[in-house]
């Protein structure tokens, strides 16, 4: 699965125009909000809460049109709690939009 981290903020530009400082700082936003739900994913000891958490990274994905991490959070919500290697997934994910 590739990643396009540019993806974000193209979407982000889209939404706020030429305004860097805003683009700037719902970046911030997103990128906190996505490493607080795979943190949750990582703590879930229960199919509840796994599966809040990985629907919550879902629609944040699809609020900024990232279909890699969208699929990403799907595959999540079909996996086992505190499955490894979607966890990982989860992680490079999030690393390659924070190199952007």
């Amino acid at each position: 699965m590739s990643y396009d981290p540019g993806a974000l903020d193209a979407a982000l530009a889209a939404a706020v125009g030429d305004d860097h400082a805003l683009i700037a700082d719902l970046r911030v936003a997103f990128m906190e909000s996505a490493a607080r739900q795979i943190d949750l994913l990582g703590r879930a000891r229960c199919d509840a809460n796994w599966h809040l958490a990985a629907w919550r990274l879902k629609g944040l994905a699809a609020s900024f049109g990232l279909t890699s991490l969208i699929a990403l959070a799907d595959e999540a919500a079909e996996a086992a709690p505190g499955d490894p290697r979607v966890l990982r997934r989860l992680q490079a994910a999030l690393a390659a939009l924070e190199q952007d």
